[in-house]
């Protein structure tokens, strides 16, 4: 599942990535919780928190403080 020599919260940012450029997460799309993506990532909690804060930086998603995270809208390139 993994590559190795790489991080393991960038590999799993490109893995989410992917499912929303492909439309398999569409905007508006709740991603799993983090207990969630742990379990079927078989990593840490801090491993996808790092994933979760890349993903925010690079707009693909957002929070909503005790609601989840959301794929976001995509903007016009």
């Amino acid at each position: 599942m993994f590559e190795p020599g790489k991080p393991l919260y960038s590999q799993i940012t490109e893995q989410i990535r992917a499912q929303i450029e492909s439309g398999v997460l569409k905007p508006g799309d709740k991603l799993p919780s983090t207990r969630e993506l742990r379990l079927h990532y078989k990593v840490s909690e801090t491993v996808i928190r790092f994933a979760m804060v890349e993903l925010k930086t690079l707009r693909l998603v957002y929070g909503q403080p005790g609601r989840g995270v959301y794929v976001a809208n995509r903007q016009p390139e």
